[in-house]
């Protein structure tokens, strides 16, 4: 998906109307899924106002999502991105009020790390604004994914990204009259592509945290930085420098202990006994 939007990019399609094909063909979609399922129930909903609010928060991550891929290398796009983790826990620490303990904020500082080692501040190799939406981009995924969790009491997860596209589209639309122009064939298959992939990759995450451990689907999340190598080289002639070679472990790493750490924190809990 991410190397069809910056090929769209690149092909001159303003970022907002990216967007705006991103989410549009989400609502059909899902309409029809839900009625030939015989589960247009699960649209019933007491929570409009949590659903806005989340789509606030999620259409300005995707902007940032998308135009980090769109200001840096796809690989070092990418890296960025494993920040979410480190994000999560000083977001859980000041918003959860969650006790974080010396492993997780040591995390947090070789994540950081990595991210300087990779970033080079000065040396020009990666622009300081694109690094900087870069980050942002993963700070509003660890805000978006506390607001997940609670919407998740009560929704399930096709209905919570029914109405993100229901709410970010007609925004999105209102920015088109300002954007649009005619496009090629090639750039509609772009488009087209974008925004089957994208749905696609949303029921294949809602299916692999519903059929595995959340660990084990964020170790595999960690592959992606292999796939924008290979992408990036394919389709851009972009390989990624020593310094990511370098940082990205560093990166990685602060994300599995600190899922380790959050899978033991989550197995003590549940092996305390309940006093009836």
């Amino acid at each position: 998906m991410l190397v069809l939007v910056k090929l769209s990019s690149e092909s001159g399609i303003h970022l907002a109307e990216i967007l705006f094909w991103r989410q549009l063909p989400t609502i059909p979609i899902l309409l029809l899924w839900f009625a030939s399922t015989g589960a247009l129930s699960a649209l019933k909903t007491q929570r409009l106002g949590k659903h806005a609010q989340r789509a606030l928060y999620g259409i300005t991550g995707m902007f940032l999502n998308f135009g980090a891929v769109t200001l840096l290398p796809l690989a070092e796009a990418t890296t960025f991105g494993f920040t979410s983790a480190i994000w999560a826990v000083i977001l859980s620490a000041l918003l959860l009020k969650e006790q974080v303990g010396l492993y997780r904020w040591g995390a947090v500082f070789l994540g950081f790390a990595g991210v300087l080692i990779i970033a080079q501040p000065g040396d020009g190799h990666i622009p300081l604004f694109g690094a900087m939406v870069a980050l942002a981009a993963p700070f509003m995924i660890a805000l978006i994914s506390i607001q997940i969790r609670d919407l998740t009491r009560t929704e399930s997860p096709m209905t919570i990204v029914f109405y993100f596209s229901l709410f970010t589209a007609p925004l999105l639309a209102l920015a088109l009259p300002f954007t649009y122009e005619p496009h090629s064939p090639y750039q509609w298959a772009l488009l087209g592509g974008l925004a089957l992939s994208g749905l696609l990759g949303q029921f294949l995450l809602t299916a692999a945290l519903k059929y595995g451990a959340v660990a084990s689907v964020i170790v595999m999340d960690y592959s992606s930085l292999l796939w924008a190598t290979v992408f990036g080289f394919w389709f851009f002639d972009r390989l990624p420098t020593a310094a990511l070679w370098i940082g990205a472990p560093l990166i990685i790493g602060a994300g599995l202990i600190i899922a380790y750490r959050e899978h033991r924190v989550a197995a003590a809990v549940r092996s305390v006994p309940r006093i009836p």
